[in-house]
């Protein structure tokens, strides 16, 4: 099962939100139940608390409509911070000479991937991007490992970034995502010797710091997005979060094409 990137406060800001919600309630009621001159006494507070709760357990419906409402303004306000920042770090996004590139390299729609080799996910979406691939001469392709998943997905992005630079970076990646389980050491080693790497420089290139940067960056790029999670996509102006069908993957590739 896929896991979610940790986004620092996020729980902290709902709970906060509905506690907001809920007082914002309180005081609508207050008017509404009991309005009164201003120069009268104002509703005692134990009596003003009663009777909100009971309109509200009485009206339940209110406050789940109200949550909505905010889960919506939430969600679009996000949409509009994470189209923002996309747009403020595009060259990062799509043209980090860190980052390997398959698909065509001089295409004129790039796809951004931001994966987990131990992502079951990822696995399935697989196949949708080499067909996508395949199936368009004019795709280029950025691959961004956030390794999210421990120690044996943070072994395979290192290997990986590795290979990259024996040339076999793209051969590499398909061999890891085409496996059915979660991959090990063993397993990763295994990929790598079953395409020709060379084992040894290999085993040497994965302790390199300037590796691990990378895919510190790609973990730090990946939240300023609001990626809390993978497999993710950004083709043009579009985020899509979680995996997608190979139909709204084109469909999105068209439109960025299109804006061109």
């Amino acid at each position: 099962m896929t896991k979610r990137i940790p986004l620092s406060g996020q729980q902290v800001g709902w709970s906060l939100a509905a506690a907001v919600l809920l007082f914002a309630a309180g005081l609508w009621l207050f008017t509404r139940l009991e309005p009164r001159p201003a120069a009268q006494s104002k509703l005692p507070a134990e009596e003003f608390e009663q009777r909100v709760r009971s309109y509200l357990l009485d009206n339940p419906e209110v406050v789940a409509e109200a949550l909505q409402r905010l889960e919506e303004r939430q969600r679009a306000a996000e949409a509009s911070e994470s189209k923002s920042v996309l747009a403020k770090r595009a060259e990062e996004v799509f043209r980090d000479p860190a980052s390997p590139v398959g698909g065509n390299p001089q295409g004129d729609v790039t796809l951004v991937e931001f994966f987990d080799y131990n992502c079951s996910f990822c696995r399935q979406m697989a196949p949708h991007v080499t067909k996508a691939e395949r199936d368009d001469p004019r795709l280029r392709i950025v691959y961004k490992d956030i390794s999210i998943l421990g120690p044996n997905s943070s072994f395979a992005a290192k290997a990986a970034l590795a290979a990259h630079r024996q040339g076999k970076y793209v051969a590499f990646h398909k061999a890891l995502m085409e496996a059915k389980d979660s991959h090990n050491e063993a397993s990763i080693l295994e990929a790598a010797g079953r395409v020709g790497l060379d084992l040894e420089r290999l085993k040497r290139d994965i302790s390199e710091p300037s590796i691990q940067d990378v895919l510190d960056r790609n973990l730090a790029l990946a939240q300023a997005l609001r990626i809390d999670g993978t497999p993710a996509f950004v083709i043009g102006d579009q985020i899509a979060r979680g995996a997608v069908d190979l139909a709204t993957m084109q469909d999105m590739i068209r439109a960025a094409r299109e804006k061109k």
